[in-house]
């Protein structure tokens, strides 16, 4: 087995022992690109994102792309976790090419994103719902990312995966103040407290606070909030269960 490259060590180094490494990171990337992108980067606990941990976004694109695809359970990001391999969305209005997530198009394009290339590092077995590092490239004009940009998006992913993967575990004192702290654990709050009083699975509590923040063109984390802090219920599921 092959290590890694000496430039992804060498960019590693870089950030190590850094508060927020894999923020500057981004941050890296977005400066050494040749092409204007926003870059988003995510660790993800499963292919549906249904917990994630949103580590960088560089950019004016970055943060509402990210979160779009958080809010809607899909998006070029959720498609390459889930079958393991890029997806370089070169035009959003391309519907062949956003056939898997043709909501988030939409509401990208609503917010000036024109073109995705997301690049997953998948940890764990194949098939499933496997964790994995993605880092996305976000930008305003249709067309395809050069070979040149790509690679450089590929060797500041594998540096974050490298900086993830010696980073000591935080223990529960310094939790506050781990770079790997989800600025949304509000979300995973809510999914429980709607899988309790709804009877649900957290599948399926995940599904219904998303449907509600889409119907309602709510913010999932705003929406989290009011359940968890204002006692907002949520309206029943409606009964699947034959008459």
């Amino acid at each position: 087995m092959t290590g890694p490259e000496p430039e992804v060590v060498a960019l590693a180094a870089r950030f190590a022992g850094q508060d927020h490494p894999a923020r500057h990171l981004g941050h890296a990337c977005h400066a050494a690109l040749h092409g204007t992108y926003s870059v988003g980067l995510t660790l993800a606990a499963d292919a549906a994102m249904a917990q994630r941990v949103s580590l960088a976004a560089a950019g004016p694109l970055a943060a509402r792309g990210e979160t779009l695809q958080i809010n809607l359970g899909e998006g070029p990001c959720v498609q390459a976790l889930a079958q393991g391999a890029p997806v370089l969305a070169s035009d959003l209005d391309d519907s062949h090419t956003t056939r898997q997530w043709p909501v988030y198009a939409e509401q990208a394009r609503a917010h000036n994103i024109r073109a995705a290339f997301a690049l997953p590092l998948i940890h764990g077995p194949r098939p499933g719902r496997q964790a994995g590092l993605v880092l996305t490239l976000y930008r305003d004009r249709p067309g395809p990312a050069s070979e040149t940009d790509l690679r450089t998006a590929r060797t500041h992913a594998d540096a974050a995966e490298l900086l993830l993967l010696t980073a000591p575990a935080p223990t529960e004192d310094d939790l506050a103040h781990a770079w790997l702290l989800p600025a949304d654990a509000v979300v995973h709050q809510a999914i429980g407290m709607i899988s309790y009083r709804h009877t649900l699975t957290t599948g399926q509590a995940l599904a219904l606070l998303r449907a509600h923040a889409h119907t309602t063109e709510t913010d999932l984390t705003a929406l989290a909030h009011a359940i968890v802090h204002d006692h907002l219920t949520l309206p029943d599921p409606p009964d699947t269960d034959p008459a």
